[in-house]
Order: structure tokens, then sequence, then C-alpha cells
């Protein structure tokens, strides 16, 4: 059996798995993999089998333009926890979260990529070789980009997108995000904690200064 097709660079040949079996399989040595020709517009492609010059099966063969991501996991979770392959976990506002997107055909060069979405307070870069990558077998063979950042504390629960635009601007990338959950209580930051206590260090020491002046005024009424 022969499967050819517009977008193949050279014809399939596929062999019964068994004498009488209705399955087919490729005949080709281990690790022969068939070309896509080069230059083909993105689009639905034509495949059809034949056997002994008759049509047994056709199909359609879906082609993305030559050089676009090929993207396995772009996902959030809460920053200590394990992101899934299967999607987004739920996360709650004022959070930390971390986001890993994962590319079989990343562009060359490209080490960082930029994520949005309204649920964060500014742009959130990811980067190739972070200490956020969680290091999954999963990803065996892509190139992982890996940040964290933290969800907005005022964001209602429900629905919002996060996208990523890559290879060099020319593919955009969508997934869903659910925020959901009540808000994740912060105490005083450093800073906040920081300017208080000098604000009380300069209250105190001004009302030492009065009170010397106090002091001062005084024994020069009593000595007058």
């Amino acid at each position: 059996m022969t499967v050819t097709s517009p977008a193949l660079v050279e014809p399939i040949t596929l062999t019964p798995v068994k004498k009488g079996a209705t399955q087919s399989v490729q005949v080709d040595g281990p690790g022969t993999r068939h070309r896509i020709r080069s230059g083909l517009r993105a689009g639905t492609y034509p495949v059809t089998a034949t056997s002994h010059g008759r049509t047994v099966a056709t199909a359609r063969l879906k082609v993305a333009a030559e050089g676009s991501a090929e993207i396995g996991r772009f996902v959030i979770s809460p920053k200590d926890a394990f992101p899934g392959s299967d999607g987004s976990a739920r996360v709650r506002a004022g959070s930390e979260v971390r986001v890993v997107l994962t590319d079989l055909q990343a562009a060359p060069n490209e080490h960082a990529l930029t994520v949005t979405s309204p649920i964060f307070k500014s742009p959130l870069t990811i980067r190739t070789g972070s200490a956020d990558d969680p290091g999954c077998k999963c990803d065996d063979g892509a190139t992982i980009y890996a940040g964290h950042t933290r969800v907005r504390d005022d964001v209602p629960n429900g629905r919002y997108t996060m996208t990523v635009v890559s290879h060099n601007g020319q593919q955009t990338t969508t997934r869903r995000v659910t925020v959901a959950g009540e808000p994740v209580a912060h105490g005083p930051s450093w800073v906040t904690s920081g300017a208080v206590a000098a604000a009380g260090v300069a209250l105190v020491a001004g009302a030492g200064i009065a009170l010397r002046r106090r002091t001062r005024t005084r024994k020069a009424a009593a000595s007058a």
C-alpha cells in the first residue's frame, strides 16, 4: 500500500501488520522520518492510500506555517505546585504563581518571551534556563521557558486570558486562566514596615527636641 500527498516529499509505503490484516504500518527502518515539502503554504492537504492502483482510504493533513511554534505546554500554577501538562491550575488573587511554556520548534536564539494577562500587574518575562523550570521528563526535546510573578490582589474570581507572542513576533498563543477562592492575605512588606519604623523614629526624635526646647524656655523664664 502506498500513501501519497502533495504535502509529502516522497510517498510512504505501508505493509499489512500480518497476512490478511486490515491494518498496515510503515516498513521503513527505525528512526525514518517522512518530510513535509519546504515552502508549503499553511493549510490542509489531501492524503491518499492506494493498493494495486485502487484508492482504499483518504484523509486530510494539516500543515502549519514553516518555522511556526509547536507548543506543548503553556500553563500557570501556584508557585509551590508542579505545573500540570493537561492545563492550568486554578490560582488565587494575590498568590505567587509560576508560568511554564514548552516549544518543540522554538525560534533560534529566542531565549526570553513576554507573557501578558489582565491578572498580572505588569507583563511577565519567562526565560530558558530559569530556576522556575520544573524539570518534567514529559518536556524532553522541547525548549522550556519559565518564570514567576504574583496575581493582582484585586482580581475578582473568574476566567481570564494569558497570552504569549513568540517566534520574533510572528506567533501568538493564548490560554485561559481561572482565578478562584479567597484572595491570599499579605502582611506589610519590608518596604512598608521600614517606612513606618522610620516615621516612628522621626516622631520620637521630634518629640525629644520639642521637650528640650520647652525645658530651656522654662529655665530662662525662671532666671529672669
